[in-house]
């Protein structure tokens, strides 16, 4: 169905945006047209914690075509950042390696990384410690995780429980530092005119980053415009303002030049946050038939010494199943590291991999079936809260993932499937993401022509936004989705929420949805005057999360691994994912981001993760060739399907979101289908060919003797 018919939404309608994106003409933050521009490149702390004790920039000066160097000493004072990891070139503590402690300006990109590479650097340098342990003596148990969550959950007595229980499971698992590699960096171009500042960055909320200029730079926000007209990619890095908007903003003002400032890739996994490491603990008590008595999941991870951040890794399982006494904690340890922050479903998928592993060990030693383990612990309401679900389909997508993965022809037996050195398993895991829905404001005007304008500052970071929007203003006005035209992506617009937590379309959907309701009323009052009309819509106070009804979207994932056991690889030959996320808005942007999340998923499982170097305290794997995503070749079959829901209790149009339930469950069923195939439980991701292979020589020792 093409753009010219479709009005119905769920309808195929292709992006909007994509012959731009293909043919190369859609422009980024880096790439506007600015005459006079100049280019910026930031030098970084080369020591784990100290301070700057002398900056020589007279060699970067030399520099054919240096402009400026801005350090602590000289750059433009601003007011104080309510998020410290703004707080650059503020004074000369280093808080982290990395830590920008220079920025070089330049009339061209080359002559400012020679001018960066000139600058020397003298520190007095303290010691630091940037290793997590589960015993850490500086942890802590805050008072909240991300989000807002209480950092400690207890029903019951779920030690006295677990310990009488009479299958137990008592495990401990391990996810590395992980983080967000956009195909395009964190990257801002900013020019100053006449007192008003103009910024193109790469964001996923212009809204937020306006505020936090005009507050830095002391400037009303009517002075600050934020364009994000394309944006290639965040998962959740970009969802904060970062030093990169910043530091060209003070540039841009320092010379009265624009000045673009895209991070080097190598620079962003220590300035642009990280998925922060996470250990747990699973304690799992459960009956002989598989009904869970007690659940037990405590998190250490850890946070920066200049902000706090905790990855809410133990708030999954107060969701998942039915086991009347329970204890989830987490406890934090702040160390000389960068601050980690949001990535791709936070403390969801480091979680529920570690809840969904343990849940697999428990049907193990019960003997059990893990699709059917998981069925018969589905829980009535909410297992924290109480709150009864608005829609909860998991029990459909488990048995329909089944139906379409052959589950039944599986033979439960570990190591029971060989084809010459490869080993073939098959794993399964649950998946769930919570809907947030946030306040926005849209406009909807109606024109001469018969067309139709929607506007909201809405960012479109590569999931089909504007399409979207554009089927849900159709539907409510009741014409062709060509009719209907969208405007995203400019701080002046109304304002919106960011693109985060899975909550984008639910949001400002709910805002163009009223806008164009109320704008239909309005045509049917009669004749459309020569100069149209417009309505606005503002969902503050309605789009809220204090509702009677715990709601959240629900999927099953389903693995086929082959590994080979002379080199150790794993190869995964089999995704599917079915999903209960309400109403699919549009079928084909929505498989897309399921096979997005997955991808990611498959490479939380077997590819990714970063080293913490404990003597010089920074990240080892800082580059694509070290820190190594999924391709094509890692992906040869991968399904996304979904059970449409009928849930009248999220917004108007009954949507869930999906950008990041396709990651959530997918590294368990592949370390689930691992173990399946291998016979050997590995406990810390990724799943890497050495690890693979010394589990299996070493269960090949151990049987041997």
């Amino acid at each position: 169905m093409d753009a010219t018919t479709a009005t119905a939404l769920g309808a195929p309608v292709e992006r909007r945006e994509g012959r731009e994106k293909v043919t190369g003409t859609a422009r980024y933050a880096a790439e506007q047209p600015c005459p006079g521009r100049a280019h910026a490149w930031p030098v970084p702390a080369s020591i784990a914690r100290g301070r700057v004790t002398g900056i020589d920039t007279a060699a970067a000066l030399a520099v054919p075509g240096v402009l400026a160097v801005l350090t602590h000493q000289n750059a433009p004072r601003l007011s104080e950042p309510e998020d410290a990891t703004l707080a650059v070139l503020r004074d000369s503590r280093v808080p982290h390696r990395g830590w920008f402690v220079a920025l070089v300006v330049g009339e061209t990109l080359e002559a400012a990384r020679a001018g960066a590479a000139a600058v020397r650097v003298d520190y007095a340098v303290e010691d630091h410690d940037v290793t997590l342990t589960a015993t850490h003596p500086a942890a802590y148990t805050p008072e909240q995780a991300n989000d807002g969550y209480p950092a400690s959950r207890e029903h019951g007595d779920p030690e006295g429980v677990f310990t009488s229980a009479e299958v137990r499971v008592d495990v401990d698992y391990r996810v590395p530092p992980l983080h967000n590699h956009p195909m395009e960096p964190h990257a801002t171009t900013a020019e100053w005119h006449d007192g008003r500042l103009t910024v193109h960055t790469s964001t996923q909320g212009s809204t937020v980053v306006r505020a936090v200029l005009a507050d830095l730079f002391g400037l009303p926000e009517e002075h600050v415009t934020v364009l994000a007209e394309h944006v290639g990619g965040g998962f959740g890095s970009k969802g904060t303002p970062r030093p990169d908007v910043v530091l060209a903003a003070m540039a841009a003002r320092h010379t009265g030049r624009p000045v673009t400032l895209a991070l080097p890739r190598r620079f962003m996994p220590a300035v642009v946050g990280h998925r922060a490491p996470t250990l747990h603990r699973l304690r799992l008590g459960a009956r002989p038939d598989g009904r869970l008595a007690s659940l037990i999941h405590e998190v250490t991870t850890h946070t920066s010494r200049i902000k706090e951040y905790v990855e809410q890794a133990a708030v999954p399982a107060r969701v998942m199943y039915a086991a009347p006494d329970s204890r989830t904690t987490h406890r934090v340890a702040p160390l000389d590291v960068p601050t980690p922050s949001w990535m791709r479903a936070p403390g969801e998928a480091p979680g529920m991999y570690a809840l969904e592993s343990a849940m697999d060990e428990l049907a193990a030693e019960l003997g059990m079936d893990p699709v059917e383990l998981r069925i018969v612990n589905e829980p009535g309401t909410e297992p924290d809260s109480g709150k009864p679900f608005s829609s909860r389909h998991l029990v459909e997508c488990l048995r329909e993932g089944a139906r379409r993965f052959d589950w039944a022809e599986r033979d439960p037996r570990p190591r029971s499937r060989a084809e010459g050195p490869l080993l073939v398993g098959s794993g399964v895991a649950a998946a769930t993401y919570p809907v947030l829905v946030h306040s926005s404001t849209a406009a909807a005007r109606a024109l001469p022509d018969g067309t139709f304008l929607v506007r909201i500052n809405a960012t479109d970071i590569g999931t089909g936004a504007r399409t979207v929007l554009a089927q849900i203003a159709a539907d409510a006005l009741a014409v062709p989705v060509a009719r209907v035209r969208t405007d995203v992506g400019n701080s002046d617009l109304p304002a919106a929420s960011l693109a985060g937590g899975s909550s984008g379309t639910a949001s400002w959907g709910w805002a163009v949805h009223e806008a164009c309701t109320r704008l239909a009323e309005r045509l049917a009052e009669g004749p459309l005057p020569a100069e149209g009309i417009e309505v606005r819509a503002d969902t503050a106070g309605r789009a809220d999360a204090d509702s009677p009804f715990a709601r959240h979207a629900f999927g099953a994932h389903f693995a086929e691994v082959a590994v080979d056991k002379v080199t150790g690889e794993t190869r995964v030959r089999r995704l599917l994912g079915v999903y209960a996320a309400g109403r699919i808005l549009n079928s084909r942007t929505a498989r897309s981001q399921f096979v997005g999340g997955m991808t990611m998923g498959l490479g939380m499982a077997l590819t990714e993760g970063s080293t913490l170097d404990a003597a010089f305290g920074d990240f080892a794997e800082s580059d694509l060739a070290a820190y190594h995503v999924p391709t094509h070749a890692d992906v040869p079959d991968i399904e996304a399907h979904w059970i449409d829901e009928d849930d009248t209790r999220l917004n108007p149009m009954g949507s869930k979101g999906i950008g990041e339930i396709g990651i959530v469950g997918t590294a368990a069923a592949i370390g689930n289908a691992v173990f399946h195939a291998t016979g050997v439980r590995l406990r810390e991701l990724p799943l890497t060919p050495d690890r693979v292979l010394s589990g299996v020589r070493e269960r090949g020792a151990s049987s041997a003797s």
